[in-house]
């Protein structure tokens, strides 16, 4: 929403409030019976790995919708071959950001060997899912399933605080949704999220004690700059 997404569901896979009051913009909905349509679908935090969550996930990934592919959703698919098969196949856009670990399970190689040869490692898990990779970490590495590679530039310390993907997987769909193509949208928001970072600290908030939820409006910020 912070990046110009516009019009913002979260689709809850336990039953959720009606009215979000921290953010009262966002219109809450049951992912059981949610249809999106051809929206963009950020799928993955906080979906936890309940029969419940595979079905919705079983869904999105048989759906022609943009998929950014995180967290608890990447999880679920290391552990099963058939939606590693059916991320493959598809023919819309994918987006996945995993962390070194997460990384390693997809994979099926541990988290040294990961650290051990990033850039390989991006490029490997692209090729295999038929995805834009974003592999987080100190200089993230986004690569495509066609080879090529970009390290970020941006970015400190205080990303790693908890939460801190969840807002850059958001960011990645807000691009999305607004019609950028997965490579641009990947790296685009890939640099504001570490931008954001870095503007935060400069205003003398971080890196320690950074929190997640300061990163969304500190992002608003550098695109507004940019648009300027």
């Amino acid at each position: 929403m912070f990046t110009g997404a516009g019009r913002v569901f979260v689709a809850a896979i336990e039953p959720a409030g009606a009215v979000d009051f921290v953010q009262p913009e966002i219109m809450m909905r049951d992912a059981q019976d949610f249809d999106g349509g051809d929206a963009t679908l950020v799928i993955g935090p906080g979906m936890g790995d309940s029969v419940s969550a595979m079905r919705v996930l079983f869904k999105a990934l048989e759906g022609k919708a943009a998929l950014v592919i995180d967290a608890d959703a990447l999880n679920l698919i290391a552990d099963s071959p058939d939606l590693q098969g059916r991320l493959a196949q598809r023919e819309a856009t994918a987006i996945v950001t995993p962390h070194p670990l997460e990384a390693a399970r997809l994979l099926g190689v541990t988290s040294a060997v990961v650290q051990g040869d990033r850039l390989a490692a991006a490029r490997e898990l692209a090729s295999r899912l038929n995805a834009v990779v974003v592999l987080k970490g100190s200089g993230t590495v986004i690569a495509n399933a066609g080879g090529a590679v970009v390290i970020n530039p941006t970015g400190n310390a205080g990303l790693a605080t908890a939460g801190s993907g969840d807002v850059l997987a958001g960011m990645c769909g807000s691009l999305l949704a607004q019609g950028w193509q997965a490579w641009e949208a990947a790296i685009g928001a890939v640099w504001v999220h570490g931008a954001a970072a870095e503007r935060l600290v400069a205003q003398g908030s971080g890196p320690i004690g950074l929190t997640a939820g300061e990163l969304p409006v500190a992002a608003r910020a550098v695109l507004n700059a940019l648009a300027r």
